[in-house]
């Protein structure tokens, strides 16, 4: 033992507080443990002093430097107006803010379907070509060349009812303009307006025969065609009092090779429609000399009596006339002729 002796207090309320930081007043095994944390503190107090007043002098300097871009900017704002303009995006090159969406938000459009493509089927039909599928025969009245060839045109041929000859040279005006070339005019303008409605048309001669065809052969190319409608065009030479125009319709004939039974109604159909149309689109007058109303019946001409198919003849006026002869040497009227051929056949034929 020392001979040191420690008072004893019984009294809790007069010991002395614990300080842990006291060596002095620690107990000696404490006192040794604390030891070590204090020489941290020592060591690591004056580094994080350091720390904060460097950091104090960074942000101090960042404070003046601000102030100072406030002081230079226009409107009094850090940045002015470039960092609104980056922070807006994209300008579209007049000053406006871009409205374009973000890459990720754009969608693109779809490629347009291309058109389907019309069948051959249905552009090849409508209501600009009613008569698709249909075959009208024209008969353009004699041949330019019959002329030249009497022995082969005063043949004589069977009509059913009767022989008759081959064919005849036709008509032709006081000034020498033939009724072969007329009647050859105007089917060509006729077929070219049913082409273009869509119609198969056969012609029974086109000027590249040296002569004819004879009548029976004139019906046969009709009947051979299958033809759903036939008008045979021509002039007459009448004398030159009559005036105007007539359709012949086929009579009923039963005779040898003639029967014309089955076409007698749509032939008289096909007629009335024909002389009503010729009527308002050429202005010409109904015949004086020939028929009733424009409309004449016979049993006498080989190419309806031989016909299989609807026909009827149309003598267009009378070339001996002066009146009827100015408008048919008339390019114009004659145009207006075939427009009514045409219109009569579609009616017919799409009626």
């Amino acid at each position: 033992m020392t001979g040191r002796t420690t008072p004893h207090h019984d009294d809790p309320g007069e010991q002395e507080p614990y300080d842990p930081y006291g060596a002095a007043s620690a107990p000696a095994g404490r006192a040794a443990r604390w030891r070590p944390a204090a020489k941290a503190a020592a060591v690591v107090l004056p580094v994080c002093l350091i720390g904060w007043l460097g950091w104090q002098a960074v942000a101090n300097s960042s404070r003046d430097v601000s102030a100072s871009a406030a002081a230079h900017s226009p409107d009094g704002r850090v940045g002015g107006a470039a960092n609104d303009r980056a922070a807006a995006g994209p300008t579209d090159g007049d000053g406006g803010a871009s409205e374009r969406p973000a890459a990720a938000d754009r969608t693109v459009p779809a490629a347009p379907s291309p058109a389907p493509s019309p069948s051959p089927a249905a552009s090849a039909s409508g209501p600009d070509r009613p008569l698709t599928g249909r075959t009208v025969l024209l008969d353009p009245g004699h041949n330019p060349g019959n002329a030249k060839h009497p022995t082969e045109i005063n043949r004589k041929v069977d009509i059913g009812n009767s022989r008759k000859e081959c064919d005849t040279t036709g008509t032709a005006t006081d000034a020498g303009y033939p009724e072969a070339e007329f009647t050859l005019d105007v089917v060509h303008r006729a077929r070219q307006i049913l082409e273009d409605r869509g119609a198969k048309v056969v012609l029974t001669q086109d000027g590249e025969r040296p002569w004819g065809p004879c009548v029976d052969e004139r019906a046969g190319i009709g009947n051979a065609a299958k033809a759903d409608a036939a008008v045979s065009v021509h002039a007459d030479g009448a004398p030159a009092s009559g005036t105007g125009f007539h359709v012949i319709l086929p009579g009923r004939v039963v005779d040898g090779a003639a029967d014309t039974s089955p076409i007698v109604g749509p032939s008289h159909r096909l007629g009335v429609l024909l002389r009503d149309a010729f009527r308002a689109g050429t202005g010409e007058p109904y015949s004086n000399y020939l028929g009733e109303q424009g409309l004449d019946t016979r049993t006498d001409l080989g190419g309806l009596n031989l016909s299989k198919v609807p026909k009827v003849f149309i003598e267009c006026g009378n070339m001996r006339n002066s009146g009827d002869a100015g408008r048919m040497t008339d390019p114009q009227w004659r145009q207006l002729a075939a427009q009514a051929l045409a219109d009569a056949l579609t009616s017919y034929l799409t009626g």
